[in-house]
């Protein structure tokens, strides 16, 4: 369970990374791209921020991931050059893909019966028990 001070700490990081992270986007030649923070999820201590973010296309989002790791240290100095009067101490911060979008799509296809495993439907109508 998150404290009222963990969820504003984390909404904070959320907002100032989310306009750093599309400015990043748009000025390194990326359009057509987009990247959202969709989750900040800070430790008890205050010290670890686990940023999840989601990526479209999602081709891409591995690799892009993956560059936004190697520059974590220019990052967390911007966001705390944006927070220094709000946040006494910067968070580590560490980057994940967030899947969820994609999940989501994988079940709503399944359900609608877009995605079936089967590659010949009949055969369940042959092994109902009757």
């Amino acid at each position: 369970m998150e404290s009222e001070r963990q969820k504003k700490f984390a909404a904070l990081i959320q907002k100032d990374l989310a306009e750093i992270l599309q400015r990043a986007a748009q000025d390194g030649g990326l359009l057509g791209t987009i990247i959202s923070v969709s989750k900040v999820r800070v430790t008890v201590d205050l010290s670890i921020a686990k940023v999840y973010l989601s990526i479209f296309p999602s081709g891409k989002a591995q690799e892009l991931v993956e560059g936004i790791k190697s520059n974590a240290a220019l990052i967390k100095h911007e966001v705390a050059q944006r927070t220094r009067h709000q946040i006494r101490r910067m968070p580590e911060l560490l980057f994940f893909v967030d899947d969820s979008l994609d999940y989501m799509e994988k079940v709503n296809r399944s359900l609608k019966g877009e995605d079936n495993p089967l590659k010949n439907p009949e055969l369940l109508a042959k092994r109902k028990k009757k």
